[in-house]
């Protein structure tokens, strides 16, 4: 059985490695810290957060058994959810500036809480996660009493707060290299990942890897 400590740095570590993968939440970030602020990863983090604190919940609750059954729904539904956050960011990139006159940046940065917490549902590998290695280790720690279980999520926190801190941060302090021409196309670069992104899973789902 894993101490307290070790319990922590497990997570962390864990946690940093999603963290660090590129994904929806990390372009969320990158969209609403250019003119946001630093303070926007903490906030886009947060959202994040809400939607982990559901999923723990539910795990805790005896309902990862169950969710189980419906991996290929959740990745066709969170694929197709990609695809159409891509296609409305590229969209959304036309007339931007850094300066926040743009509609789609000012909708992003007004809601990053939102963001976090939308674009983490919508990524069909947050719940592919979160009901494998997640949910191992939300009831391993429940074997150790709900302390240890706090201090999982705890470690896992503080790993996705630090990336995306330290991602809002870098952003928010080059914004005044960037051009309006650079961050569009900059949009454009995360929606068209999205779009890939979402495609991969719904790829996935038809062709399951061998």
């Amino acid at each position: 059985m894993l101490d307290t400590f070790q319990m922590f740095i497990l997570a962390f570590a864990l946690g940093l490695t999603g963290a660090l993968a590129p994904g929806p939440t990390l372009v969320a970030t990158i969209n609403a810290s250019v003119t946001g602020g630093w303070t926007m990863g903490p906030r886009v983090t947060l959202g994040h957060m809400l939607s982990e604190l559901v999923i723990v919940i539910l795990i805790i609750a005896g309902l990862a058994t169950v969710a189980l059954r419906y991996t290929t729904a959740v990745a066709v539904i969170g694929g197709m959810a990609l695809v159409i956050f891509g296609i409305l960011t590229i969209a959304g990139s036309r007339g931007v500036s850094l300066a926040g006159s743009g509609n789609g940046t000012a909708a992003v940065t007004a809601n990053p809480y939102f963001a976090g917490f939308f674009t983490s549902v919508a990524n069909p590998y947050f719940w592919i996660w979160w009901l494998t290695v997640g949910s191992a280790m939300v009831i391993a720690g429940l074997a150790g009493g709900i302390i240890l279980a706090c201090v999982f999520m705890a470690g896992h926190w503080c790993a996705d707060l630090g990336w995306y801190t330290v991602v809002s941060t870098g952003i928010s302090k080059g914004k005044t290299l960037l051009t309006d021409t650079t961050y569009q196309r900059i949009m454009i670069a995360c929606g068209i990942f999205l779009v890939i992104f979402g495609v991969y899973y719904l790829v996935r789902v038809v062709v399951p890897p061998a």
